[in-house]
């Protein structure tokens, strides 16, 4: 505590100062300097850039009034730009003057800086209108953006202006004011309304877009004099480096990126969008209830108090479990991530030593849709529930970012979103079996951990989590590319010799015909033949010539052994059996037929022939006839079953014989490569897998996991059934945080509950 007699320089909120007091008076006349000087350099940047921007949309004008309109603004500025300016710098002179001589403008004293909703639109002119709609927008996209400087320029201006109470609108420096002082001074201007309308938002995008280098100026002077020093406003020395405020806000100067204004624009419509779905459905639920709400008292907690109350928070629950079982159960998770407002709620009040049961209606907007955030993910069926778990934890992260940047509901290049995404992207094919040694759980895992740990204002930890995040997820891709295309090769391999087999059954089958032949011919065709041919298709394939004389072979070897009855018969035999002969030995040879065995089963079909042909047949070692029906030498025998019939064409036959919906027929049809799966087991359990390949053959569908190891293979009846049968369904292959704000926005325009 200082000491009575020694002057304190710290000026507390609820102390007042005299404005016409000397240091009061330096204070003002310092806030003056910065504005001029900071202003006047701003709106320098923009008449600069007002000439070039009509200039280029006269040349892409749709026609020649429109270019002519483009042209008249262009002079009509060079003409009056010096009196547009002054007039404006001049407003804000007399603004600033004003406030320093203690007459504090009303907050609703200027009707181009109320909501159009206060003006009797029937009573203003159509261009009037549109003037009034372009200058609300602006003020209210700033005013958001800006949030916590401005309201810590607020408190340090009350405090000087004698403790009178200030707002956003009554501020001289505000958006308002700054808006309604540049909608007088574009009075001396006569252009049509379409060049006005242009011309604002270039005000916006080059002055307005700058105005937080001046609040954080004029907070640190006024700071530096003792004013409120312990009010926080996160007021950066180095742009670059600096997390976003509250609303967005480009990291560059805003003449280096124009086309940020307009990104933000839509990240501010799209979080006043949001805005009125949840004071409709509080309103909803309040009228449901009979009440009127929640009666707010005391203070709203500031973003600095929101802010550290989280951080505290989440240096609670940054330590994880070390092994790979679950973290908590699902209901432990979802439980906390519904708690989570009246966990902040209760630590602000702790740190505020009071009671604190509200906060402002956009931070409490903030909270509910981190929290319906993340109910969505413990909700998501496309993550394994080890993995629901896991990124739950984030809540408090992901809703500091969001209290720091709100730019993340609204853009997909957010760095915090783009890491969110990976990782539930990451996370949709994992599965224990297929992360046996634990890698990818490991490193979301480490992220986790990561973020709650390191992560405390610095947007940047986001970028360099997804980069490491991307190199792991590259090197195990690559991993996986070189399983996927080994385990497709060898599938392609196996239909190739099926389809090859297939067609040496059809091939001898239907050359045999109802034909009865001897088992020793049957044999040589049905096994060792066969093999020949499937071997032939294989190697050169059905156009060679190999394969066509492996077909006139069947003709020959079954003609040759029906019964002679006559000498022309007996002549035609003796004609055929040297070239049978000598296409057999080739084929035999081909399929690895060992010579012994080869002589043997010639040396049969010799007896065979020579019984044909009605010689004597010789006598064995033992001195019995050979039989004219012989058994297989052994090595026929030996060779896998014989090819006695075509294999049916299962995939047709499935489809004739089962009733599908042509709905699931045709969601097998659309599957496309790259999509993963959920499969259902009969005990209940499930497995992931990614569609790797589709047979050109087949038409059968490879499925694999995130290691490229085969997990199934499904025919397109047999996966239609699947579909039908619930035992099969698609992930969804949409961001995580598209799919999200989609099913929010869906949520808060049904009634409640």
């Amino acid at each position: 505590m200082n000491n009575a007699s020694e002057p304190s320089n710290v000026v507390d909120l609820s102390q007042r100062l005299d404005p016409r007091s000397e240091r009061v008076g330096a204070l003002l006349v310092t806030v003056r300097g910065l504005a001029t000087k900071r202003l006047h350099a701003l709106a320098s940047n923009m008449f600069e850039n007002i000439d070039d921007a009509l200039f280029d949309l006269a040349e892409k004008a749709e026609n020649n009034a429109a270019q002519t309109q483009f042209f008249d603004g262009m002079r009509e500025v060079r003409k009056k730009r010096a009196i547009v300016e002054r007039t404006f710098l001049g407003q804000v002179a007399r603004d600033l003057a004003d406030f320093s001589a203690g007459r504090t403008r009303a907050p609703d004293a200027d009707a181009s800086a109320r909501p159009l909703a206060n003006i009797e639109l029937s009573l203003v002119g159509e261009n009037e209108l549109e003037e009034s709609l372009a200058i609300t927008s602006m003020i209210g996209k700033n005013e958001q953006r800006l949030a916590r400087a401005l309201f810590a320029v607020n408190q340090r201006l009350s405090v000087i202006c004698g403790g009178s109470r200030m707002d956003d609108a009554s501020n001289p420096v505000g958006p308002a004011s700054l808006a309604s002082a540049f909608r007088q001074a574009m009075r001396e201007l006569l252009v049509e309304v379409r060049v006005k309308l242009i011309i604002y938002k270039l005000f916006d995008r080059y002055v307005l877009a700058g105005i937080d280098e001046l609040y954080d100026d004029i907070n640190n002077e006024l700071a530096a004099a003792g004013v409120l020093p312990q009010l926080r406003h996160e007021v950066s020395t180095r742009r670059s480096d600096a997390p976003a405020p509250i609303g967005p806000v480009s990291t560059a100067p805003a003449q280096a990126t124009p086309a940020a204004p307009v990104t933000d624009a839509a990240a501010a419509e799209f979080m006043s969008s949001l805005h009125a779905l949840f004071s409709a459905r509080r309103g909803d639920v309040a009228m449901a209830a009979g009440t009127a709400g929640p009666v707010a008292t005391g203070p709203l907690p500031s973003p600095a108090e929101l802010l550290g109350a989280l951080t505290l928070l989440q240096s609670q629950i940054a330590v994880l479990p070390t092994s790979a079982a679950p973290l908590a159960t699902q209901a432990d998770v979802t439980r906390d991530v519904a708690q989570l407002k009246d966990q902040l709620l209760t630590q602000i009040g702790q740190l505020r030593g009071q009671q604190t049961a509200h906060v402002s209606g956009m931070d409490e907007d903030t909270i509910d849709l981190v929290g319906m955030l993340f109910e969505f993910i413990l909700e998501d069926h496309n993550l394994p529930a080890e993995m629901q778990v896991m990124l739950a934890r984030l809540q408090i992260p992901y809703l500091k970012v969001a209290l720091l940047d709100r730019r993340m509901f609204a853009h997909k290049s957010h760095p915090a979103r783009q890491l969110l995404d990976a990782l539930a992207d990451a996370a949709k094919g994992w599965s224990a079996e297929a992360d046996r040694d634990g890698r990818l759980y490991d490193k979301v895992k480490t992220i986790v951990e990561r973020l709650l740990h390191d992560f405390d204002d610095d947007l940047g930890i986001f970028t360099r989590l997804a980069t490491e995040l991307q190199d792991f997820l590259d090197i195990s891709r690559k991993r996986a590319e070189l399983a996927e295309q080994r385990v497709a090769e060898s599938t392609r391999g196996r239909e190739k010799l099926d389809q090859a087999r297939r067609r040496a059954a059809q091939e001898i089958v239907g050359r045999i015909g109802g034909a009865a032949l001897p088992p020793l011919i049957y044999g040589v065709l049905t096994r060792a033949w066969a093999n020949y041919i499937v071997l032939t298709l294989l190697r050169q394939g059905e156009e060679s010539h190999e394969f066509r004389d492996s077909l006139r072979f069947i003709d020959d070897f079954i003609a040759s052994a029906k019964p002679v009855h006559d000498v022309n018969g007996r002549r035609d035999l003796r004609a055929m059996l040297p070239g049978v002969e000598r296409a057999l030995r080739r084929g035999l040879a081909a399929v690895a037929f060992q010579e012994a065995d080869t002589e043997q089963l010639l040396g049969q079909l010799h007896a065979f022939y020579r019984q044909q042909l009605g010689e004597a047949a010789p006598e064995t070692a033992s001195g019995t006839i050979v039989a004219s029906v012989m058994p297989l030498p052994e090595a026929i025998q030996a060779i896998e079953e014989p090819v006695v019939a075509p294999e049916p064409d299962d995939e047709e036959d499935a489809l004739r014989d089962e009733a599908f919906d042509e709905t699931f027929l045709a969601q097998a049809r659309e599957l496309k490569v790259g999509q993963w799966l959920e499969f259902v087991a009969g005990d209940g359990t499930t497995d992931r897998a990614k569609l790797s390949w589709v047979s050109p053959i087949s038409g059968r569908f490879l499925f694999v996991n995130r290691r490229g190891l085969k997990v199934a293979d499904h025919s397109l009846a047999g996966l239609a059934q699947a579909f039908a049968d619930g035992t099969a369904r698609v992930l969804d292959s949409t961001l995580l945080f598209d799919r999200a704000m989609d099913a929010i926005v869906e949520k808060l325009r049904q009634p409640e509950g």
